[in-house]
């Protein structure tokens, strides 16, 4: 085995984000010449909150303003001539989580906790050292780790990406949905809105982006106590009950919402269900996934889904078509599971190494994967799209509850 140490090389990040955001910038500047560019709303959107670069809100801003069909084309362009590359090694130390800074620390062995996960079988061959071996982060809640990460490789064939999966436990952290400006749409107040701060910020373990816009989701949007947009049946759903447990479900009740049931937020249909991958993931209709990009073109995605135990997993990376992300959530041990938001601007997941009680910060958030575009402190400030968030309980949850 090749043992990976040193740490991923940031000149090669750069670089990939840099010739992103140079690529969004000539999209940028093609439509202002086309379309003109002094309009007041266009000039709000540049100026809304968050870590979102100058060409990211205003390609988001053409997109919602009847130019989808121009960033299709040219984000389909741009991905059909920069796929990954065939073979290959990752980065030296990319298979490696941030050092954790648990691993050292006397783990409690609480009763009522879900047990650890089990190593992910490697996909790609001959297997790297660590990869699929998961390893505790984020703080110790009632002092277990609520949260494993592990890194790997997501096919055969472009051996040198590496995505990211991460496991929760639902009776240690409960789920919080948080809206953003834009999204969903209608404006707050909403209970929890971005940024993450106060009692939140002191019991963070983790958060991570939502799906699609409302306007491409295919689906509707519920949060306590408040529908944003019509709840449709048949739709994938990363649905919180009141008690902050999530799950991953398709949704059949309609517009009529339990009242054991906090959340509902939908994102087209299910990758995977009962246990077994959606045939629809091999399909060439790229707008069964998002109109953005075809369904076989290898980009940054990002995934939601929960384990037969009730543990919720979360996957993400660079080059994953909608069935590689699929393939990997069931190999983590989904048996349901939804496609999240995709492009490298808007798929993220942070963890946070600090003891509870004590602000969560940029300073100690880590991407799950090395390469990730936007660095942790998106969600402390302003940001337009919703996420979620994980937070410490107290107590371990009955599993009654």
């Amino acid at each position: 085995m090749t043992q990976l140490t040193s740490s991923p090389s940031r000149k090669q990040h750069k670089r990939h984000s840099l010739a992103y955001r140079r690529v969004r910038g000539v999209i940028v500047a093609g439509i202002v010449v086309v379309g003109g560019y002094g309009s007041l709303g266009v000039i709000g959107a540049l100026g809304s909150p968050g870590s979102a670069s100058f060409s990211v809100k205003f390609v988001e801003w053409v997109r919602g303003n009847g130019g989808a069909s121009i960033v299709q084309t040219a984000e389909d362009t741009w991905y059909s001539v920069n796929q990954p590359p065939v073979g290959g090694t990752p980065p030296k130390g990319s298979l490696r989580p941030t050092a954790s800074v648990r691993e050292s620390q006397p783990v409690k062995a609480s009763s009522g906790i879900l047990p650890a996960p089990k190593a992910i079988p490697p996909i790609a061959s001959p297997p790297l050292a660590h990869e699929g071996q998961w390893t505790p982060e984020g703080p110790l809640v009632d002092g277990s780790p609520a949260l494993y990460v592990t890194l790997m490789r997501p096919d055969k064939i472009h051996t040198s990406i590496v995505a990211g999966v991460a496991w929760l436990d639902p009776r240690l952290v409960s789920f919080l949905q948080y809206a953003g400006a834009q999204e969903p749409p209608g404006g707050g107040p909403w209970p929890y809105m971005a940024p993450i701060q106060g009692t939140q910020a002191s019991n963070l373990v983790a958060a991570f982006n939502s799906g699609f816009r409302m306007s491409d989701a295919k689906g509707g949007y519920y949060a306590y106590g408040r529908m944003a947009v019509p709840l449709k049946n048949g739709a994938a759903s990363f649905v919180v009950n009141q008690n902050g447990v999530a799950t991953v479900e398709r949704w059949t009740d309609g517009q009529h919402v339990p009242r054991s049931v906090a959340v509902v937020r939908q994102n087209l249909v299910p990758i995977v269900e009962s246990g077994k991958v959606n045939p629809q993931v091999y399909s060439s209709n790229y707008q069964t996934w998002g109109a953005t990009v075809g369904n076989q073109v290898l980009v940054w995605r990002s995934g939601v889904g929960v384990t037969a135990n009730g543990a919720i997993v979360y996957a993400s990376g660079p080059g994953l078509s909608v069935a590689s992300l699929a393939k990997l959530l069931a190999r983590a041990g989904a048996v349901n599971a939804m496609e999240l938001d995709i492009n490298s601007a808007w798929t993220n997941f942070f963890y946070f190494n600090h003891t509870l009680g004590t602000p969560a910060s940029p300073a100690n958030g880590y991407r799950l994967v090395y390469n990730m575009e936007r660095p942790p402190q998106r969600y402390f400030e302003g940001t337009a799209r919703d996420f979620v968030a994980a937070t410490a309980r107290t107590h371990p949850l009955n599993v009654a509850q």
